[in-house]
């Protein structure tokens, strides 16, 4: 009976999880400045463009993992 429980939390999280994905994916465009910080790695060239955004994965990096942490601390484990 716990591994079904156990398996509906899972679902439930799954869910919500991509639930937050979408919404991240539908508010990005209106962030103008997501994407574009100084540390960001942009060359462009006639024919190529290389973009790699290396502070915008560092700071989305922090803020998840601010995010975990907060949600470890509060359930006590």
């Amino acid at each position: 009976m716990e591994s079904q429980s156990s398996f509906g939390w899972l679902l439930l999280i799954v869910g919500l999880v991509t639930a937050g994905i979408g919404l991240i994916w539908l508010l990005a465009p209106s962030i103008p400045w997501l994407g574009r910080l100084p540390g960001d790695i942009r060359i462009e060239t006639d024919d190529t463009r290389f973009y790699f955004p290396l502070a915008t994965c560092l700071l989305l990096s922090v803020l998840l993992s601010l995010v975990l942490w907060l949600i470890r601390l509060i359930r006590g484990a």
